[in-house]
């Protein structure tokens, strides 16, 4: 009998691990004279490594070929900003030293720049982001630790406007605008940028966007029809590369914006995946990408879809088991994708790592 390689490690895997645990077992059970004899117990099925189908490279991704450029991507930054700042910092500095290297034409963060939303840990994501002011355009998004006193999401209120403050963005080149119900908050922002002789538009919307949020989406991106848009939103595919869909499978897909006390707090005003895919993305011919944070499991899910005018649109989902990483994505003409994983070891020391994992996204 032939198994493909991930059988092969699952089992591999199983069959390890039961001498081990049948040798605990044994230990464990209290020394009798007369011992009856008991059925041997089924061992439970070893989880699956979301990993061991992956190819793991060492050393850096290659250079971006001619007419190419690369999108530096930070999901889910949250545990750096509480636990480990340095790294967050190096992160930055390391697009910096990379930036005409790697051509990097901007930098997205996926949301969940803190974890509780608080002073200490918005003010080491200023000190890490602010390394790429006035060198590479940064744009931003909230995620559901963003929300709400000690980061629970039960609310919309927020710090981010307090540490980015609206009229320092307002000035920067690439600045759009904001939500028209919203003049002087940065949750919901349109971006634009130049990148191998093409118009992008970013749309960064909020965790869970509200329907009115989705409204103005629309618009922004009838006023920009010759701009590729990319949309920026923590959560919209989950990590088994299928769209958020409370409708369908509710509690099943953990995480959905529908299960947070926002949702019970404004009337269930929250949008999902499958949501923004039929109210937004789907019908507009220029959202080529979208990008989100937010799952765990292997941290990396790719999608394309099709409308009814055959467009095809792609999706990426970017997190990471246990500490958030960085990521850059490069751009070509004909759309080959990189995803980069930075391999942060020995955290509770705080050491910046010295080797990174990549991972290929082929879009």
């Amino acid at each position: 009998m032939s198994l493909d390689r991930r059988e092969f490690l699952e089992r591999s895997a199983a069959g390890l691990l039961l001498p081990f645990a049948g040798s605990l077992a044994a230990a464990e059970q209290p020394a009798t004279k007369d011992p009856k004899p008991t059925a041997p117990t089924k061992p439970a099925p070893a989880k699956a490594d979301p990993y061991a189908d992956a190819i793991f490279v060492a050393g850096e991704p290659p250079l971006p070929a001619k007419d190419s450029f690369t999108l530096a991507i930070l999901p889910d930054t949250q545990n750096y900003s509480e636990k480990y700042p340095e790294i967050f910092v190096a992160q930055t500095e390391w697009i910096v030293a990379n930036r005409d290297k790697r051509n990097i034409a901007a930098v997205l963060q996926l949301g969940d720049i803190t974890n509780h939303n608080t002073e200490p840990e918005w003010k080491n994501a200023v000190a890490a982001l602010s390394k790429l002011d006035g060198i590479v355009p940064t744009f931003l998004t909230l995620g559901n630790h963003d929300y709400s006193d000690k980061g629970v999401c039960k609310d919309r209120t927020t710090l981010f406007n307090k540490y980015f403050d609206i009229a320092k963005v307002r000035k920067t080149p690439n600045f759009g605008g904001v939500y028209d119900k919203e003049p002087e908050q940065l949750e919901n922002a349109y971006y634009t940028f130049e990148a191998g002789g093409q118009k992008f538009l970013v749309l960064c919307l909020e965790f869970g966007p509200r329907a009115d949020v989705i409204r103005w989406a629309n618009s922004i991106l009838t006023k920009h029809p010759e701009h590729a848009t990319i949309l920026n939103t923590h959560a919209y595919m989950y990590y088994d590369e299928t769209r958020y869909d409370w409708a369908k499978y509710a509690s099943k897909q953990t995480w959905n914006p529908h299960s947070y006390a926002v949702a019970k707090a404004t009337n269930d005003d929250v949008t999902d995946g499958e949501q923004l895919w039929q109210k937004l993305v789907r019908d507009n011919p220029k959202v080529f990408l979208t990008l989100n944070g937010h799952v765990l499991n292997d941290g990396l899910g790719r999608l394309s879809s099709e409308n009814s005018h055959q467009a095809v649109k792609r999706s990426a989902s970017w997190t990471t088991r246990r500490h958030a990483s960085s990521k850059t994505t490069a751009r070509k003409t004909n759309s080959n994708c990189l995803g980069v994983k930075r391999d942060v070891r020995n955290q509770s020391q705080a050491r910046i790592p010295d080797r990174c994992r990549f991972r290929w996204l082929r879009f």
